[in-house]
């Protein structure tokens, strides 16, 4: 299947037998999730519950090539730290096959705070159900997940650190625990806005920037909400009027996709705005090559249909050039480089 964020819920199921256990396994320690001050609580996992060994684990299969059908290609192929874990790309092309993708490589950032679906369409219920998709996808890795195990089994390294961390033999449904468990550790929040939000040193803004804050407040929060820059909701923000593309399996539909429901033609999950100046292009098919051209977008050139979001003027949000200029002064405080840096997240 020829995109990104193919709808892969049905796979959620084989997750179900861990469900009556969230307790940590045996040898392994509970990994201590250290909230940053400014920011919510995470969602509370009970079915895979984050511990030293599963995170360790997941960071090295995420950099692991084995993970794809053709051992060339690994997460981090699309997912880069020094990129706030994106590509940089509109439409990637680093698959097995070489195809380019229909959706754009969506940023890593602050996973365990994500519920409400993933994926641009929120085709897939929590982080391990994401992962397959990629994993198995024809034109991404294109991995037989029998083959995987097979070859996972065939490292004594990965037999031991399966077994510690899981109290089992390597499985599929491991492997995307692993993953979803480094994940949910890559927690973004010392970003110079943090710091300033937290009376920190190095937390100073500049008076634009302090405008620009108030402007995103004023006319972006409505859905790039709270601390965490998106309300992991879906909406559609007027980059499009006309949504049949049937040829295409629905990859514009959007929400719909999923859904069925004709309220959500059209409409996309919040990407949080946290290193924003780090993950261009933008939008689910990259065609926003530059902030500018967002800020663009959202002030002089909405495109009006019926489930254009409501909280969006059908005539833009006539932002003056000044306005503009003092968004982009500080959506580049939300760039975040202790996390992009983060040995702990970086390549083993």
């Amino acid at each position: 299947m020829k995109n990104l964020a193919f709808h892969i819920a049905g796979l959620s199921f084989v997750l179900a037998a861990c469900h009556d256990n969230p307790k940590v396994e045996p040898g392994s320690q509970p990994y201590q999730f250290e909230v940053p001050a400014n920011f919510p609580a995470p969602l509370e996992n009970r079915e895979n519950p984050m511990t030293k060994e599963g995170i360790a684990l997941g960071r090295l299969l995420f950099y692991d090539v084995r993970l794809s059908g053709n051992n060339k290609i690994s997460c981090a192929s699309c997912h880069e730290p020094k990129l706030a874990f994106s590509d940089g790309k509109a439409l990637g092309n680093a698959g097995v096959s070489g195809t380019t993708l229909h959706r754009h490589a969506p940023a890593l950032i602050n996973l365990a705070w994500a519920g409400n679906g993933l994926f641009w369409d929120g085709g897939s219920t929590n982080l391990e159900s994401q992962a397959f998709g990629p994993l198995t996808a024809a034109d991404e890795m294109h991995q037989d997940l029998f083959e995987l195990v097979d070859e996972l089994n065939a490292v004594p390294d990965y037999v031991t650190r399966f077994k510690v961390a899981f109290n089992e033999k390597i499985t599929s449904q491991s492997v995307v625990k692993a993953l979803a468990q480094f994940q949910r550790s890559l927690v973004s929040a010392s970003s110079r806005y943090d710091k300033y939000r937290r009376n920190e040193p190095g937390g100073n803004l500049s008076p634009q920037e302090l405008i620009g804050w108030q402007l995103v407040q004023e006319k972006c929060q409505g859905c790039h909400a709270g601390e965490l820059f998106t309300d992991h909701d879906y909406h559609n923000n007027g980059i499009d009027a006309d949504f049949s593309n049937d040829a295409l399996e629905g990859i514009f539909q959007g929400r719909f996709r999923v859904t069925y429901k004709t309220a959500d033609i059209g409409r996309f999950k919040t990407p949080t705005l946290r290193n924003i100046a780090l993950t261009a292009p933008y939008m689910h098919d990259g065609r926003f090559e530059s902030l500018e051209d967002v800020l663009d977008h959202y002030s002089e050139e909405i495109k009006t249909s019926p489930t254009l979001d409501l909280k969006l003027p059908e005539k833009g949000l006539k932002l003056k050039e000044e306005e503009k200029k003092a968004i982009i002064t500080f959506l580049k405080t939300l760039t975040d480089q202790e996390f992009i840096t983060n040995p702990e997240f970086s390549r083993p």
